[in-house]
């Protein structure tokens, strides 16, 4: 069973956007293009990861297979439902 230490930052710039790199390489292997969109990264977890290993929004191995491969494993926001945007809508806007 494979394992690493990782860290976890949080996107300054995205909510709920997510950077998993080894603990030992940080942000130095995350490309600058991402890195700009990104933001200054905060780290909100450093951790033992191992495979098979129950994550909120991320299966563990693909998380491994993508620091072994990159370096790093970019978890996006989760796509917002249609239905539910339009709440924020007038009355009148809203789609029903």
């Amino acid at each position: 069973m494979e394992h690493l230490i990782i860290e976890i930052f949080r996107s300054s710039n995205n909510d709920d956007m997510y950077l998993y790199v080894k603990k030992a390489d940080g942000l130095k292997v995350v490309p600058d293009a991402l890195m700009a969109r990104f933001g200054s990264g905060v780290s909100v977890m450093t951790m033992l990861l191992k495979e098979g290993q129950k994550l909120a929004r991320a299966d563990a191995t693909t998380v491994i297979q993508s620091l072994k491969t990159q370096g790093f494993y970019l978890q996006m926001p989760a796509a917002k439902d249609e239905c539910f945007l339009n709440l924020y809508k007038t009355p009148t806007e809203a789609a029903y």
